[in-house]
């Protein structure tokens, strides 16, 4: 089965190369960029200014390769690929949990972002803490 998507904007950040590239957003705190939201889709980005966070959904366009075992970033021992955040993936699409700052000229005003410039946004959503955190959570390796 083949499935398509379309992206719906573009980043835009200071990271030019993969290799210099925060592993996560809590690792780039203040780092300022934008989503440029492609015109088809800006009516959409209606009531999502009283937002503080949101979740970017990507395709990882750079990604050509993966491995079903990574050794994750700052770890020795080799880990299952679905086990990590590793962007190399069968299907490389990557989330992250920004800060909203503002919204101008249908460009959504970002920071702590981990993205590559010029990667391909495929979805926006509203972060809300009540539906994202649980309390009963288990991290896996990490936890030992």
């Amino acid at each position: 089965m083949k499935i398509e998507y379309n992206p719906i904007g573009i980043v835009h950040s200071p990271f030019k190369d993969p290799n210099n590239t925060p592993k996560q957003p809590s690792k780039s705190e203040g780092t300022k960029g934008f989503v440029e939201v492609y015109q088809t889709f800006q009516s959409g980005l209606s009531d999502l200014d009283g937002f503080s966070h949101i979740i970017l959904l990507c395709h990882f366009h750079k990604i050509s390769d993966y491995k079903l075992f990574v050794v994750p970033s700052g770890e020795k021992e080799s880990r299952g690929l679905f086990s990590t955040r590793s962007p190399n993936r069968p299907n490389p699409i990557g989330f992250s949990v920004v800060r909203l700052n503002e919204i101008i000229d249908k460009r959504l005003m970002i920071s702590g972002l981990d993205i590559l410039d010029g990667t391909p946004v495929l979805d926006i959503k509203p972060y809300f803490r009540e539906f994202e955190s649980e309390e009963d959570i288990k991290t896996g390796w990490m936890g030992k």
